[in-house]
């Protein structure tokens, strides 16, 4: 019997260890991005899947900040779409369409982000109401047509929400109200905010690495070398 335990533990053990290793994050390949090491970033209006059509347009107006503060040039976005339109491309799908020497050649930056819009807006599910905002992103040389960076990021109300308490009625109540303030405020422009500076944040694992203007760039480069 005793044997028996033995091996039975070995066994117990050997998952534990196999589940352990598999669950570890692997370095994040940040090669492509020093070789090219961008220091001006030309933001193009979000593609938009989500049902909502202000999605695209209220993700861009805050992705200037984050990439800013991560120490990068951004062309102004509201001029950036102008000249888009100027050259004939009225949306989001045609603009990202665009060939990156041509966006060089019209732009001069040194690279190009593409972001998709999946989730934005409110839902209301009976007991919860909820207004989450999701994007991925992916940072593209201009000059050299390497993909620098992907990632994704998601925010939402609910992370904050706490319906234990007041029972079945209290948490319908609650979610009547929270539908209610999230229509009438417009949250989702809010959590927009939230799920961007995620989205383009230096500090979180697998994030943009910091631009030449950043107090942490030399930090940075020696970090992932």
């Amino acid at each position: 019997m005793r044997l028996k335990s033995f091996k039975t533990y070995l066994v117990l053990a050997s998952i534990v260890l196999t589940t352990g290793c598999a669950t570890q994050q692997t370095p994040y390949d940040y090669s492509a991005f020093e070789r090219n090491n961008p220091a001006s970033i030309l933001v193009l209006p979000p593609v938009n899947t989500s049902p909502d059509v202000k999605a695209s347009y209220s993700v861009l107006s805050h992705v200037t900040a984050p990439l800013a503060e991560a120490g990068y040039y951004v062309l102004p976005v509201a001029v950036v779409d102008e000249t888009f339109k100027q050259n004939g491309l009225m949306n989001a799908d045609e603009m990202h369409m665009a060939p990156p020497a041509k966006l060089r050649e019209i732009f001069g930056a040194d690279a190009a982000l593409y972001i998709e819009v999946s989730r934005y807006g409110s839902s209301y599910k009976v007991i919860t109401s909820e207004v989450a905002v999701e994007a991925s992103g992916k940072l593209v040389d201009l000059r050299s047509g390497d993909v620098l960076w992907e990632g994704s990021a998601l925010a939402s109300t609910a992370e904050n929400q706490n319906n234990s308490g007041g029972g079945l009625v209290g948490m319908l109540i609650s979610a009547a109200v929270n539908q209610v303030l999230n229509s009438l405020t417009d949250r989702s422009h809010e959590v927009a905010g939230i799920a961007s500076s995620r989205l383009l944040s230096t500090q979180r694992y697998g994030g943009i690495l910091s631009g030449p203007r950043s107090p942490l760039y030399k930090q940075a480069q020696l970090a992932h070398r």
